[in-house]
């Protein structure tokens, strides 16, 4: 095993560094690069992986291999041969180069059908079952549907020169790409752009900045805030939501009423009265649902959010929905309403729908050994990582509860990303 090039710690087996090749792409991974097989020398049977970012299944590509790993290449695409019938001219002249969007060169129709696969791919690899993942809901904006964006800065070397205002390049953790306008962000949102560019750029010519930076654009009913802690109003159908900017809130508005509308349904439909909402932040699904459900409690770590999700309670006119300050992960140990059927006014498991929507790691084992052991009727899984969740679903499955629905919903069209909703009932 030898090493080669400017770079000492690039490994050359099976590939030198740079070397080209041509394969064919034969499927997407969950992180949105085309993956390919090729036959090593020795070999009769395409085995080893390449995967190369910006290259759709069925297409005969020739790429760059700058990376090999223990059991596959990374490579960078050097030209397409075979275009896929679905490789569309992407929106955006900085696509490619900027790291937010994976599939701006995929026609939608064809994003929401990878996105529905790559969910039963995780079903089947991750959890071990077969199941059928419904359509993915797509979004009713294809761009122009993000609601908050955060670009990045770092101090010039020379005032003189303007810094990169933007996010990573593609491939790096620390290169950024300027972003003068961002096709998936709002209208509003990129009006706004460059005024707080030109801001930073005259704050940066004058010295001001000695660290690395992040900006914060929020928009909501037109009006953009730049200030972390102004106070959003979010519309979601009938209910007005006021939170902080820096606040956690899904930034895809457009979607949300069929989003919401969707967890509080099969919540409901398990015939539970009563409701909690676990990781509830300023209570977007325990009070969407809550018209649904003789009571409903969330908890959520943030203060200031629980501080929200009572006032937006009251402005709502929802008298059933009480929200407390604390840790999910002792939700059960710690939220008195919930200790034991027997105590006052306590939410009896046996009528009770649980919504989970944790960080992107997933669940926390102490939560789900205490939710397992509270044991409700039915429990609604939203997660924006469904790696994670395919994971935390082996354990609700080994703990008797069972997958009865599957649903994805596209609140990130052109990357990678999606939200998917499991539904879990007891029994």
């Amino acid at each position: 095993m030898g090493f080669v090039g400017k770079n000492k710690k690039f490994q050359d087996v099976p590939f030198a560094y740079h070397q080209e090749i041509e394969l064919e792409i034969t499927t997407l991974t969950n992180l949105g690069s085309g993956l390919g097989r090729v036959v090593l020398p020795g070999e009769t049977e395409a085995k080893w992986v390449v995967m190369v970012p910006f290259t759709l299944p069925g297409e005969r590509v020739r790429v760059r291999v700058f990376r090999n790993q223990k059991n596959f290449s990374e490579a960078d695409l050097v030209e397409v041969l075979t275009p896929s019938p679905h490789r569309i001219p992407a929106t955006c002249p900085l696509f490619a180069r900027c790291g937010g969007c994976q599939y701006q060169h995929l026609a939608y129709a064809e994003q929401l059908l990878w996105k529905q696969r790559q969910v039963a791919e995780l079903l089947r690899h991750m959890a071990g079952i077969d199941f059928p993942v419904s359509p993915v809901v797509p979004s009713p904006r294809e761009f122009g549907y993000r609601s908050k964006i955060t670009p990045h800065f770092n101090p010039p070397r020379d005032p003189a020169t303007p810094p990169p205002i933007g996010f990573l390049r593609q491939g790096t953790r620390f290169d950024i790409v300027d972003v003068p306008r961002c096709p998936i962000a709002t209208d509003a949102i990129n009006a706004k752009l460059p005024e707080v560019r030109a801001r930073v750029h005259a704050r940066a010519a004058a010295g001001e900045y000695e660290r690395s930076s992040t900006l914060l654009l929020r928009e909501a009913s037109g009006q953009v805030t730049t200030d972390y802690d102004a106070i959003i109003t979010e519309t979601v159908g009938d209910l007005k939501l006021r939170f902080l900017a820096r606040d956690f809130f899904q930034n895809n508005p457009f979607i949300l009423p069929a989003f919401t509308g969707y967890v509080r349904a099969q919540a409901a439909a398990s015939g539970a009265r009563y409701l909690v909402d676990a990781y509830c932040g300023s209570g977007l699904f325990a009070l969407t649902a809550a018209p649904a459900f003789e009571r409903v409690a969330g908890i959520e770590l943030s203060e200031s959010s629980i501080r929200f999700a009572r006032e937006n309670a009251a402005a709502n006119g929802l008298a059933n929905a009480t929200f407390q300050a604390g840790d999910a992960a002792q939700i059960f140990a710690g939220l008195p309403a919930l200790a034991t059927p027997e105590t006052p006014g306590a939410f009896a498991a046996a009528d009770t729908a649980v919504i989970i929507d944790p960080p992107r790691k997933g669940c926390d084992e102490n939560f789900l050994a205490q939710l397992f052991a509270y044991g409700p009727r039915a429990v609604v899984y939203v997660s924006c990582d469904p790696a994670t969740q395919m994971r935390d679903l082996k354990s609700f499955l080994a703990a008797g509860y069972t997958l009865t629905a599957a649903q994805p919903f596209d609140l990130f069209p052109q990357t990678r990303h999606l939200e998917c909703v499991l539904t879990l009932r007891r029994g």
